[in-house]
């Protein structure tokens, strides 16, 4: 409240009869309530404040009217909330404020939580403020603890993520070199290599799930609704699985929707959600068994995903998104981490829709995602051509390339190692520190900088910035190849300024896209430039 020096005004004396009559009762009630209690006149002027008050504050109700509030109000907290509370009585509106308070006791400040509101006559006037105000200390602590929780899991989560991907860089990295070499493997070596590739990469697929659940069982998966094109979406799902469906010798059929149906969801986890969906609907089907997608409008827009698998037993559909339960499948020839579903539970309803599942044994099963329907996104233009990127391959060089690798790890330096001698157009420099790879950067100008982000002295941020401070080295295109592979940690990558953010493990074709791509670009950031 604004606690002004009390003068009782002609607006205050017209009012006092509403209240004269009630007050003694009122205030031998305020003093028994173990909250600090509050009156004001129309104004704003405090005109009484309850015994809990002065016993918390040391103020007594003339100091209080005086002014001498403002010693126990923590100096911050008035600077902050003085204009709020004015706003509020000017326009006759209850208000809400936070603000630490010192204790008469021990001179502590403590958090409390004080709500006014006015009371009007019949004809609209404010004739009085009255407030209340709360102790919140133990609240904002817990509230500190949860963010301070929710920090370490984001950490811990990163950390996480970061241990388990630099071994698995190594194993599969190694393994996709040994089956790409020239001559190939012998067929019996080329059987152990392609299930080293099958393990470590359903490996990283239990890790990616595995973080996934926990980032967003901590409240941390960020997400942007937005107008999504079902249409566009079923598509590009169905582009994605259309080798794994020839694979198993199942038919995806597509009966699409008006492309006018717009759902409001996050492009990226509803196609994630949509995926899930189809490629369990693939892997349990039967061979030569079909997939079906029905989409159905109204208020709400319902995906339907039916499969002609071997269907489910009624007792089992409850246990269907619970996380690791693979309902019997654990010892089955098809290849899941039972996490899946969970995600797609979880996603859906931040989403504001549902899921859900019908099944019959024998016949197969329905699995549905339902979303808000949303209008389409109107257009600010003319019609655009799509954008198509065809890039050539890397052919003969006319020249040789210097690239420069700042890693200190030995397992991916060796990895990287060999999958550069397999070029002739390029030349392989090292550097073990951020420091060193700075400085061999301003003396060698390589045409192209891979770059680790966790290093032993600077991270690999930190030294793309001080490469982009020289003039010698600032246009060198750099690409992140990191074990950080959170999508907080890739999208704080691209806003530094990375050519390219690769996680690790390394994929061979993408790795030499990247590569080439770097490479196309006018002679990256030399003095020559």
């Amino acid at each position: 409240m604004r606690k002004q020096p009390l003068g009782r005004s002609a607006e205050d004396r017209a009012s006092a009869p509403y209240f004269r009559e009630g007050e003694p009762h009122f205030r031998l009630l305020a003093d028994g309530i173990p909250h600090v209690v509050m009156t004001a006149g129309p104004d704003g002027r405090i005109d009484y404040c309850n015994r809990q008050w002065s016993t918390y504050t040391g103020l007594s109700l003339e100091q209080t009217q005086a002014g001498a509030w403002r010693s126990v109000v923590h100096p911050e907290d008035l600077k902050n909330n003085i204009e709020r509370w004015a706003d509020s009585v000017a326009n006759g509106r209850e208000y809400e404020i936070e603000y630490r308070l010192k204790r008469a006791s021990d001179g502590v400040y403590r958090w409390h939580l004080e709500r006014g509101a006015p009371l009007k006559d019949a004809e609209g006037n404010i004739v009085k403020w009255f407030a209340s105000c709360t102790d919140i200390e133990e609240l904002k602590q817990a509230q500190a603890a949860a963010e301070n929780a929710n920090r370490a899991k984001s950490e811990f989560l990163s950390s996480m993520s970061h241990e388990l991907r630099n071994p698995l860089n190594a194993i599969l990295g190694f393994a996709q070199l040994i089956a790409s070499d020239s001559p190939p493997p012998p067929p019996s070596q080329q059987a152990s290599i392609d299930q080293i590739l099958k393990a470590g990469w359903h490996l990283l697929e239990l890790i990616n799930e595995v973080l996934d659940l926990a980032k967003i069982e901590a409240g941390q998966a960020s997400l942007s609704p937005e107008p999504v094109s079902l249409v566009e979406a079923l598509h590009e799902c169905r582009a994605m699985l259309e080798q794994q469906a020839l694979r198993r010798e199942v038919r995806m059929r597509f009966p699409l929707p008006d492309s006018t149906c717009f759902v409001r969801a996050d492009r990226t986890r509803l196609k994630q959600i949509l995926l899930n969906l189809l490629s369990n609907a693939i892997k349990y089907n039967r061979e030569q068994g079909t997939v079906d997608v029905q989409v159905t409008t109204g208020d709400r827009v319902r995906v339907s995903v039916r499969d002609t698998g071997a269907g489910l037993a009624p007792e089992r559909l409850p246990q269907l998104f619970q996380p690791f339960n693979r309902l019997g499948h654990e010892g089955g020839p098809v290849e899941g981490t039972g996490i899946g579903l969970v995600v797609a539970k979880r996603l859906v309803e931040l989403m504001g829709g549902a899921i859900g599942a019908e099944s019959t044994p024998g016949v197969g099963s329905v699995f549905w995602v339902e979303l808000p329907v949303a209008r389409p996104p109107e257009m600010t233009g003319e019609g655009v051509e799509p954008a198509t990127s065809v890039k050539a391959q890397t052919e003969a060089a006319s020249s040789v390339h210097t690239l420069l690798y700042v890693e200190d790890n030995p397992a991916n330096v060796k990895l990287v190692e060999q999958l550069i001698a397999r070029r002739s157009d390029v030349r392989l420099l090292i550097a073990v520190t951020g420091t060193l790879g700075v400085e061999l950067a301003r003396t060698s100008l390589p045409d192209l900088i891979v770059m680790d982000i966790h290093l032993p002295d600077i991270n690999g941020i930190e030294a793309l910035r001080r490469l982009r401070e020289n003039p010698m080295t600032t246009h060198i295109p750099v690409i992140a190849l990191s074990a950080n592979a959170m999508p907080r940690d890739i999208e704080k990558g691209m806003r530094a300024g990375f050519f390219r953010y690769l996680t690790k493990p390394i994929r061979l074709n993408e790795f030499m896209d990247a590569l080439d791509a770097a490479l196309e670009q006018p002679r990256g950031g030399t003095a020559q430039d």
